[in-house]
């Protein structure tokens, strides 16, 4: 599978599953419209409607593009949370909360802004790389 290249901020984060500092990324205060896509293999992810304020510190969506994201355990934690990843390269995005009343869908999911890019409205997104 070829994936982009990535720095080695984005290699903690998408690889070793690490978190940005809240308050700190590129997407947390943004709200042009467009599409998030995978830093790491291109594929769109998240829809800019989806987007929310949660006060949170990191970028929060209420819903993915469908099928875009997968939710797996995320360890030993008691809170009602999942990790999400790229459904099409396994890449680690953050974590998925319920619970919480913030929106209709009561789903917020919590997105570091290096898991991430974004593709302005009217923009064409970069091809996705070979798998």
């Amino acid at each position: 599978m070829q994936l982009n290249v990535l720095t080695p901020e984005e290699k903690h984060v998408i690889e070793d599953k690490g978190t940005e500092a809240p308050f700190t990324g590129e997407y947390d205060d943004f709200w042009q419209e467009g599409t998030y896509i995978c830093r790491r293999c291109n594929a769109p992810l998240y829809e800019s409607t989806a987007k929310f304020h949660s006060g949170c510190g990191w970028p929060s969506f209420d819903q993915e593009i469908p099928g875009a994201v997968k939710r797996l355990p995320a360890g030993n934690h008691s809170w009602d949370w999942m990790e999400i990843q790229c459904a099409s390269c396994g890449a680690h995005l953050g974590h998925v909360f319920t619970g919480e009343h913030f929106t209709k869908s009561d789903t917020r999911h919590c997105v570091n802004s290096l898991s991430m890019r974004f593709i302005a409205k009217g923009n064409t997104p970069p091809q996705s790389p070979s798998f």
